[in-house]
């Protein structure tokens, strides 16, 4: 099992508490002692077969992946339950590439995302919007502390972390080019633009996006391409992932600041696309969709089973679906529609239509994936 996610969204304590409950070897390869002691990885990872081993920023050390392929194979050629991996890494970043040569039909994937609004953090919808859900930022004491923190941590990846995984990038003009994409929260991908505006070529614009969705802190939406005869927008939509970043970027310091903000409806829409989607079932597939008529959904949700949910993002406490909504449906004929919108009451809104609040449907798609796992296991 590899556990990915960005720094500070809590890899590395669920790791320790797993360890603790099954009486695990844990190494923190980032630790010059306990990288010392895979100086001779085969060997010193022989004498523990019989405990689960975690490995933690095992992107620190590529050259174990081979090692760990051949101790699984010899595991499962004895017919024996040895040889158990929990491999955690703050980046897609390199480590899906070592380990899909290495550990390809051995491993499997599973993300753990910063604190989303289904879980019970005791902060309200709006503090976790306005902070974001890194456990440091959302718990703090007050707002100019949580701020202080999300500067540290964007400060500490722009001049530790990135030239640790990748090719060296001046600091300055990566911040320069992740405040940029947080102005923009939520618009058509444009490279050739943004690569203008920070005086660099196409290409380097590209890798930096590249850069930034490998460590879980970006996200491509890409547009569904259906076959309507109609002439879509094919751009992906760009979001940073936590909203506490991009108000940290924009220094936007508190809630009441951030209802000012020209940033507001955007900040909103990607708050609520990460927290559907970290609740959404195994296998989820999300898009946006807009042609160059209106038709527009703001995510589109391919579900396992065939099941299609057009969800529409809103701001307002009084939602209404938007006509480009509605010709959106229209041409694709979703099995479920959905107005998303802060408040906490359902209610029906015409044409198969239900206004919902955040929580309640991140709920049922929570439920969707637990009646998956019920029926995988059944099965």
């Amino acid at each position: 099992m590899c556990l990915l996610g960005p720094r500070q969204a809590g890899k590395t304590t669920l790791a320790l508490e797993v360890a603790r409950q099954r009486d695990a070897l844990y190494l923190d390869l980032e630790s010059e002692q306990d990288r010392a002691k895979l100086a001779e990885p085969e060997a010193y990872l022989q004498r523990h077969l019989e405990k689960l081993v975690v490995l933690d920023e095992v992107h620190r050390v590529p050259n174990l992946f081979p090692v760990l392929r051949g101790l699984i194979d010899r595991a499962r050629r004895s017919g024996r339950a040895r040889g158990r991996y929990l491999l955690l890494g703050s980046a897609a970043l390199g480590l899906l590439k070592q380990s899909g040569e290495s550990l390809a039909g051995r491993i499997r994937f599973l993300e753990l995302t910063p604190f989303t609004a289904a879980e019970p953090t005791g902060q309200d919808a709006d503090t976790l919007w306005s902070r974001g859900g890194f456990p440091e930022s959302l718990l703090a004491e007050s707002d100019e502390h949580s701020l202080r923190w999300r500067r540290d941590f964007i400060r500490t990846y722009l001049e530790r972390d990135i030239p640790q995984l990748g090719p060296r990038i001046a600091a300055e003009t990566l911040r320069r080019f992740w405040t940029m994409l947080a102005h923009r929260q939520g618009a058509p991908l444009n490279v050739a633009e943004l690569a203008r505006n920070i005086g660099v070529d196409a290409k380097t614009a590209g890798r930096y996006v590249d850069l930034l969705v490998d460590l879980l802190l970006a996200r491509r939406l890409p547009c569904w391409r259906a076959n309507v005869g109609k002439r879509l927008i094919k751009a992906p939509r760009l979001f940073l992932r936590d909203s506490g970043l991009v108000h940290a970027l924009l220094s936007i310091a508190d809630p009441e600041e951030l209802l000012a903000h020209p940033v507001l409806g955007g900040s909103w829409e990607g708050f609520v696309i990460e927290n559907l989607l970290a609740g959404a079932p195994e296998g989820t597939e999300a898009y946006y969709y807009r042609t160059s008529g209106g038709a527009e959904i703001d995510l589109l949700l391919h579900l396992p089973g065939r099941q299609r949910w057009a969800v529409e993002i809103k701001r307002g406490m009084a939602p209404k679906a938007a006509r480009g909504f509605h010709a959106a449906c229209a041409d694709l004929r979703p099995n479920r529609r959905y107005v998303v919108y802060p408040g906490p009451e359902r209610f029906p809104l015409g044409q198969d239509i239900e206004a919902v609040a955040l929580t309640e449907l991140v709920a049922e798609l929570r439920q969707r994936t637990k009646s998956s796992r019920s029926l995988r296991v059944g099965g």
